[in-house]
């Protein structure tokens, strides 16, 4: 019964939110969000460690390590996790974008450019399908990045406290 719906449907393969899913879960940077907490922390320690590669040079320039070490490393720290909030905010836009796609009853897509928009009522069992996605896939993924955030403005908070202190 879902193939029939599937194949009435005038929505572009590609802009059908199940696809989009798909290739979002399915792609290098996106996929982050799907892996288990150790991959994840591995690669969010990554991104701020290479993120130091801009953040360094910038801080030296500001302070001295000779004179100010400590100053050094808290600016540089601290413009790395501001890049790394930018990174995981493009992540956070990335899945929310999907996840409101399929939770939406009507899918607006495009025939054959950006002057065409059309809207399709999705039926049931596929609108129940795409909410059990964003509930049961996305949700989480969404929740993992909040926190991510709540844990960047914490070390973004000590470091400021930190910075009082010297």
């Amino acid at each position: 019964m879902m193939e029939s719906s599937v194949s009435v449907c005038p929505v572009p393969s590609e802009q059908l939110p199940i696809n989009e899913y798909q290739e979002l879960k399915d792609s290098w940077y996106f996929s982050w969000g799907t892996l288990d907490w150790a991959t994840y922390i591995k690669k969010m320690a990554w991104v701020w460690g290479w993120s130091w590669l801009l953040a360094g040079p910038v801080a030296s320039a500001s302070f001295a390590p000779q004179k100010a070490l400590g100053q050094f490393i808290l600016c540089g720290a601290g413009l790395s996790t501001l890049l790394m909030g930018l990174a995981m905010l493009r992540l956070y836009l990335g899945w929310t974008y999907v996840r409101d796609r399929l939770a939406d009853t009507t899918v607006v897509y495009e025939e054959s450019g950006w002057y065409d928009g059309q809207c399709w009522t999705k039926p049931p069992e596929i609108l129940t399908r795409d909410r059990l996605i964003a509930t049961y896939e996305i949700q989480p993924i969404l929740g993992r990045l909040r926190r991510t955030f709540g844990l960047l403005v914490l070390f973004l908070c000590i470091g400021g406290f930190i910075w009082i202190l010297l």
